[in-house]
This record gives C-alpha cells, structure tokens and sequence, in this order.
C-alpha cells in the first residue's frame, strides 16, 4: 500500500526555534538565488565553483543573508561534499521561501503574564 500523501513541504522541519532544510545546489549559476522545491528538496543556484569549498561557503553566504542570519547560524549537517545538502539555520529571522513558521507549544500560550498592577489593558473587554 502507498503512503497517503501529504501536502507538508518534504524539504523542511522545525528542531523548536531552529530551521532544518534540504537543498539540491547547482554550483557555478549566474546568480544566486532559490529556484523551486522538487521531490523533497528546494533547488538553488549558486554562483560559486565547487572547488575547495567555495561553493559551500557561497551557499552558507546566502543562506545567512537570505534568513537574516550570522553565518555562524547556518551549520551544515550532511552533504559538504555532494550537491544535496542539509543545512540547520539557528533561530531564522526572515523567510524567503514559502516556510509556516513553528507552532508554539501549548505550554507557551498558557503563561501569559498577568499585567503590573495599576496598569491598564489595551484589550476592549466583551459584555
């Protein structure tokens, strides 16, 4: 039997607050840019060679700037040496892509703090 499918992007996940993505690289392109997502990677261009690890510090670049990131937030977990790659973005800022954001845990929307006192709400309250 087939698995159901599913309408969840295959290309992403959530690690909390942390971004993980697959990306199938196409080294020595005229510009940098994100292309499409295809078969359970998003496919991007990238104007670096991929000698001595250009091409991977091309990318790290891009991907940083393009998520609103340091560098040093975009770590590589797999595939330094081939075109399909899995990156972690640490805490992404800004999304270029079509990305839902995390969910917040349950617990997170339960401890809301309550206002100081002599404070006023800017909430309209129901009758």
């Amino acid at each position: 039997m087939a698995p159901a499918p599913t309408s969840e992007p295959q290309w992403y996940r959530w690690c909390g607050e942390d971004l993980e993505i697959t990306l199938r690289v196409q080294p020595r392109a005229s510009q940098n840019c994100f292309v499409e997502e295809q078969g359970g990677s998003f496919r991007v261009r990238i104007q670096a060679a991929p000698v001595e690890g250009k091409a991977n510090d091309g990318l790290r670049r891009f991907i940083a700037d393009a998520f609103g990131v340091a560098q040093s937030r975009v770590e590589f977990l797999s595939g330094e040496q081939c075109r399909l790659k899995r990156l972690l973005i640490r805490s992404p800022r800004r999304f270029p892509v079509p990305i839902e954001p995390p969910v917040a845990p349950s617990s997170a929307r339960l401890t809301a703090r309550a206002p100081a006192p002599g404070a006023t709400s800017t909430l309209k309250r129901r009758r």
